[in-house]
């Protein structure tokens, strides 16, 4: 049983506790790490209580026999049926102290990928839903993938459409950029491009004033072809130009627009923030809707203030 981790080569990371929803996150983070190549890390959090001290400051309460074993049982059982699934996969099992989401981010690396299910029981219960679980989604060093609950889902499949919302910011040109090269993993892959437009009242008619006026919802949609086109032109690379690409463009909410896309997909993928009076909370408001309501596993990217995006 693995520990603590060290710098090295990526791997996959789940949040498992027993519930069919983290089951489903399993299987689907094995599924994953089988088609990049890399190991999967089953990691189980016992949420152990700080206790503090005057002389030793926090410390964690120490599990007594009964928690550890049957975290350990829950580890046993999760790993041994991702092997029969994947039984070429590499995988470990951590039995950590710490509450879900630290246990998870105290052990992910930027190049990593952190999935879970998006309703557990105990400590992970509604992990989403919760503070926590938003938290976890924004503060992570690397991207999170949120599996719905197995109730009107399908199981673990080659994410082969994917859907991707992009608004012209840094963090949707990552995401976007990461949904081609999800797309480039399998045979076949496509990949849907989605902008969500709102018809300003009164009209703006520009910076500067002196832009010849057009109906709104045809500059609009004007700027936003423009926009989406730049994008994937800076995105694009030999490893992902036989991909294909469709686009989007819409004047419903994003939120409807990638709920509605995503429908008939595989995957769906978004920043952590965008642009609006969004930008400066811990997670983006699209990136919450999506996650509460999308049919199948949301990707969502870490924010980044500096470096290659």
């Amino acid at each position: 049983m693995a520990e603590e981790f060290e710098e090295g080569p990526p791997r996959v990371l789940a949040g498992v506790d027993g519930s069919a929803a983290s089951r489903g996150a399993a299987e689907w983070a094995a599924a994953e790490a089988h088609r990049r190549g890399w190991p999967l890390f089953l990691v189980h959090a016992l949420a152990m209580p700080l206790v503090m001290s005057v002389y030793a400051g926090p410390t964690r309460f120490p599990p007594s026999d009964e928690l550890t074993a049957q975290g350990r049982h829950v580890l046993d059982e999760v790993s041994d049926h991702v092997r029969r699934l994947v039984p070429e996969m590499r995988s470990e099992t951590v039995l950590a102290l710490e509450e879900p989401p630290l246990a998870l981010l105290r052990r992910a690396r930027a190049g990593d990928l952190v999935v879970l299910g998006s309703r557990g029981l105990g400590p992970l219960r509604s992990a989403v839903e919760s503070s926590a679980g938003v938290r976890l989604t924004a503060r992570s060093p690397c991207p999170v993938v949120v599996v719905p609950g197995r109730e009107g889902t399908r199981g673990p499949v080659r994410p082969r459409r994917i859907v991707v919302g992009v608004d012209g910011s840094e963090d949707s040109r990552r995401a976007l950029r990461a949904a081609l090269e999800q797309a480039a993993r399998v045979p076949e892959g496509s990949v849907v491009v989605v902008h969500s437009w709102q018809v300003p009242l009164p009209f703006d008619p520009g910076p500067d004033g002196g832009e010849e006026w057009t109906p709104p919802g045809s500059q609009l949609d004007r700027r936003s072809q423009e926009m989406v086109s730049d994008m994937l032109e800076r995105v694009s690379e030999d490893a992902t130009e036989r991909v294909g690409v469709s686009v989007l463009r819409t004047g419903d909410d994003a939120v409807s627009a990638l709920i509605g896309a995503a429908e008939d997909a595989d995957l769906l993928v978004v920043g952590s923030r965008g642009r609006g009076s969004v930008r400066g909370l811990l997670l983006g408001s699209v990136s919450q809707g999506v996650m509460h309501a999308s049919p199948v596993p949301v990707m969502v990217l870490p924010h980044r203030t500096h470096g290659k995006a």
